[in-house]
């Protein structure tokens, strides 16, 4: 096995507000090299680095907006998030749990902080990954899972105190709790201090690391702060994180979808000509009704 290295490590880009609720910082598209055809199926990735929202009995957040030829994935790492889409899923999700909403041929959706956390506000961080399907799924059903922190399995690593979270794939044998439709890697691995965990994907598969908490080693050399996601190459298998100080780190490791892209706002298709479908569907009320 060959040592996967470090491409480059991108600084956070100056935050902008989607909608009112999330604060974030866009890694994926953007003009770090980072851009869906380079990090495919990973074809979009904000983050709401630690925020602190006021209390208020209005819920901050996003209005209903069409989904159509991928999948949302949201983790939450502080504050509590509210889900309701037009194919019947819903819920709530908080510290440590996931919410995975595949779109696919559309859905309408909206998502907000939660009421009774919206009244007393705090510290809020958050992902939000858009995961692109393959041409023969981006028409399928819409679907929707909701992860508990407490349903994700876990792998205890040599320290006895660090482990490692398989949201989605799998971590030495053990695999995640969420369904996929292509290979894709999803891992929080929570390391104290001088913690350490490898991690061994196929070269060819495109992987990032971001920090969420405290800051880590990459291969021994490359230090890496809080906030701050590594992109590795795609040349060799395994590579070694190691925390400096108890740390966050999520990693996302994930086979190419080697297919054409054709992205406008929310649709992700494969040609202009499905975009304009989806445009025409939506404008026609095919992907339901949703309240705001």
């Amino acid at each position: 096995m060959e040592t996967k290295i470090v491409e480059l490590i991108a600084s956070p880009r100056e935050p902008h507000f989607v909608g009112d609720g999330f604060r974030v910082h866009n890694f994926i598209p953007s003009g770090y090299r980072m851009d869906m055809r380079r990090m495919n199926p990973f074809i979009m990735l904000d983050y709401n680095s630690k925020f602190v929202f006021p209390a208020t009995n209005t819920p901050k957040g996003v209005g209903v907006h069409p989904h159509r030829g991928f999948e949302t994935v949201t983790i939450a790492y502080k504050g509590r998030v509210q889900h309701h889409d037009s194919s019947g899923g819903g819920g709530i999700i908080g510290e440590g749990d996931v919410q995975w909403m595949t779109a696919a041929s559309g859905v309408l959706h909206k998502e907000y902080h939660e009421r009774e956390w919206s009244k007393t506000g705090g510290e809020f961080q958050m992902v939000q990954l858009w995961v692109n399907l393959p041409k023969k799924d981006k028409m399928s059903t819409p679907k929707y899972q909701a992860i508990k922190y407490d349903e994700i399995p876990r792998v205890k690593l040599e320290d006895g105190e660090s482990h490692v979270e398989v949201i989605a794939g799998e971590y030495e044998g053990v695999k995640g709790a969420a369904f996929t439709f292509t290979p894709v890697h999803m891992l929080n691995a929570r390391l104290k201090n001088k913690g350490k965990a490898s991690f061994n994907f196929p070269a060819h598969y495109n992987t990032v690391i971001l920090v969420v908490e405290g800051s880590v080693f990459v291969n021994g050399t490359e230090v890496v702060p809080t906030d701050h996601m590594v992109l590795m190459a795609n040349e060799g298998e395994v590579f070694e994180v190691e925390a400096s100080e108890d740390s966050l780190v999520l990693i996302l490791s994930g086979e190419p979808i080697d297919e054409p892209i054709a992205s406008h706002g929310p649709f992700v298709m494969n040609t202009q000509e499905e975009l304009v479908e989806a445009f025409n569907d939506f404008n026609h009320g095919k992907f339901g009704t949703l309240a705001d």
